[in-house]
């Protein structure tokens, strides 16, 4: 080697720039869907529940628990930020509560009309170092017990009081029967506080326990004030704690102990409608019609008035008001590792944590209907909103933006909290899912004859390919897919019926068969691996013509069926309606000509993933013809 190949290679490597001996990640950039694409906000470590208020001056103000440590650890304390440019900068974070002081956590934001902002969390304000559990253990970790609090802001998140309030809470059952008999209190929120006319309303999650899975029992509460938007002199503010009575919301009759992370909003009628999580594998909500001060029994919560459970793991699931009088859901929309009352404590590890497998986030909106009961919401069916590459990374705790009629959307996975903008498309989809009833164009390849048994295969795109501007010539993620939506009428329920068949005599290529239970079951071969997912059981039967859309998403990588309009969710027979297939898999494609069943009346192939809202239009528009 020559002296100045040997400089030249020096000063590449010290520059850094001989990181190109790794393999770099694949460019998530053409999926905006992808966590990776947001714009990142600041932290310190740890990063949890980024949410935003407008300020009266026009920026965003960002309030985050953060530290340096992991969730829990000590330093952790809540500081607030601001951006003027819509989350693409941020100006320096200003602590609402210092890292060396006792923890400070879950902050939360409420806005008044004069423009002060108002910021409640958990403090540790007795310096609590560790905590009892109902079977005799202790937990070091004190981040969700001591005193609710407040600071305020009347410079728009420029500074905050120095001075610190405490919010009376009144004691419940709960409170009672704890290990310290409500001597020591544990809660914590991460519920956005609603105004009510001219009141406010806070969220609360009393814990009754700490125990197996942290909190071992809880409900929720909440924080009523009736001058919190007038009054100026913080010491004067008054604080009632609902629901009447001294049980707050728990799960249904037969559900589990654990009920908490309330969410809410208000209904045109003045009502309040609030959701939250359990470990039953669906969430709970509950209505009120006066106020907070009564709800309507807690019970599973459904696509609408008396209809299919919304399935939903222990994860935070939020639900937002929206300016044109409609609705947004957060939520993973899977049975979660305790559905049928498993046991999280199988062997093998077969059933995991119950935090687990929130990745991707789903999003769904909801409308108003009315009921003899009152307002009630029904719900459209879900789109996939964000997810990561790696299905272990679990994203949560988000907070939705509105402005200029663009929405916007936080998320946490605990390391990084970040801002996304959604594809005006989907949101549109979601709220006009009731109506819509057209047929998409763009990305339509192939549209079929019902007297056509074989037909050309239109090309579809591979899912991954050779990336040659990389050193090592490695994959590159193209985040590509397709659609599959057809009617079709089975005349028996035999298995092994071919309704779509694209395979070569290597076995390579796409197939579309009957197989048990009533179900569908879609197959992939590149040549080197296989993939396959079924629909739900019991959702095709014979005799009757059914609409099917099967999508491969090649960007969060999941196949899903919407049969009839609606997306299969796994039911009450899994935990998962929609399924994975391997991001190694290179192209769906085998023979040149695509095999078409009897069974098939009508087929659309697409080149890219439709959307749930285009399929349910699909679905509505052929029920017109």
């Amino acid at each position: 080697m020559n002296m100045l190949r040997f400089l030249v290679l020096f000063i590449v490597f010290v520059n850094g720039s001989a990181i190109n001996a790794q393999s770099p990640p694949s460019n998530p950039s053409t999926d905006t869907r992808n966590i990776a694409t947001g714009l990142p906000i600041p932290s310190e470590g740890y990063a949890d529940q980024p949410y935003i208020v407008k300020t009266d001056d026009g920026a965003w103000l960002c309030a985050i628990t953060t530290g340096t440590g992991h969730e829990g650890d000590g330093g952790q304390h809540v500081v607030s930020m601001r951006s003027t440019d819509q989350g693409h900068s941020w100006e320096k974070p200003v602590d609402i509560e210092p890292a060396n002081g006792p923890e400070a956590s879950y902050v939360v934001l409420l806005k008044t009309p004069y423009g002060r902002i108002y910021a409640f969390y958990n403090h540790n304000t007795d310096n609590v170092r560790e905590v009892k559990r109902e079977d005799k253990g202790v937990y070091k970790r004190v981040d969700s017990l001591g005193h609710y609090v407040f600071k305020y802001t009347d410079d728009h998140g420029r500074s905050w009081s120095s001075e610190r309030y405490d919010i009376p809470v009144r004691e419940f059952e709960c409170d009672r029967n704890n290990v310290y008999q409500g001597k020591l209190r544990f809660f914590w929120n991460v519920g956005r506080p609603l105004i009510l006319e001219d009141s406010a309303l806070m969220t609360l999650h009393k814990v009754g326990a700490m125990g197996e899975g942290f909190f071992a029992q809880s409900e929720g509460v909440f924080l009523k004030s009736d001058n919190i938007l007038s009054e100026r002199d913080p010491s004067q503010l008054r604080f009632e704690t609902l629901p009447d009575g001294d049980i707050g919301l728990r799960t249904p009759k037969g559900g589990g102990r654990v009920a908490e992370e309330q969410s809410i909003i208000k209904l045109s009628d003045g009502s309040i409608f609030c959701v939250y999580r359990t470990i039953d594998g669906w969430p709970t909500c509950a209505y009120s019609r006066d106020g907070g001060h009564t709800w309507t029994e807690p019970a599973y919560m459904t696509y609408g008035p008396d209809g299919v459970r919304v399935k939903h793991p222990r994860a935070a699931n939020f639900v937002w008001n929206c300016s044109n009088g409609k609705f947004l859901y957060w939520f993973h929309n899977h049975g979660g590792s305790f559905i049928g009352r498993m046991t999280p404590n199988q062997p093998g590890g077969a059933i995991g944590s119950p935090y687990d497998d929130r990745n991707p986030a789903w999003l769904m909106a909801g409308r108003e209907v009315d009921t003899p009961d009152g307002k009630r919401i029904e719900w459209s069916q879900p789109e996939v909103l964000l997810y990561d590459d790696d299905p272990y990374i679990r994203m949560s705790y988000p907070d939705l933006i509105e402005e200029d009629g663009q929405f916007y959307i936080t998320e946490t996975q605990k390391n990084t909290a970040r801002l996304h903008k959604i594809a005006p498309p989907m949101i549109e989809g979601l709220f006009q899912q009731w109506d819509r009833r057209t047929i998409a164009r763009e990305g339509m390849v192939k549209q079929v004859a019902t007297d056509t048994s074989e037909f050309e295969m239109p090309r579809l795109p591979n899912f991954n390919a050779r990336d040659n501007t990389r050193a090592d010539y490695g994959a590159k993620d193209v985040r590509t897919g397709f659609s599959l939506d057809l009617w079709l009428q089975l005349n028996s329920q035999q298995t092994g019926q071919v309704i779509l068949d694209n395979r070569n005599p290597q076995g390579s290529g796409i197939a579309l068969t009957t197989a048990e239970n009533g179900t569908l079951r879609l197959s992939m071969n590149d040549g080197r691996q296989e993939v396959s997912w079924d629909s739900d059981p019991r959702k095709i039967t014979t005799g009757k013509p059914h609409h099917v859309v099967i999508t491969i998403d090649g960007g969060p990588k999941i196949i899903t069926y919407v049969i009839d309009g609606i997306l299969c969710d796994g039911g009450e027979d899994r935990q998962f309606g929609w399924g994975r297939f391997s991001p190694t898999l290179r192209t769906p494609l085998g023979a040149k000509t695509m095999q078409m069943g009897s069974a098939v009346k009508s087929l659309r192939i697409y080149n890219r993933a439709l959307r749930t809202s285009e399929a349910v239009s699909h679905f509505r528009a052929g029920l017109d013809q």
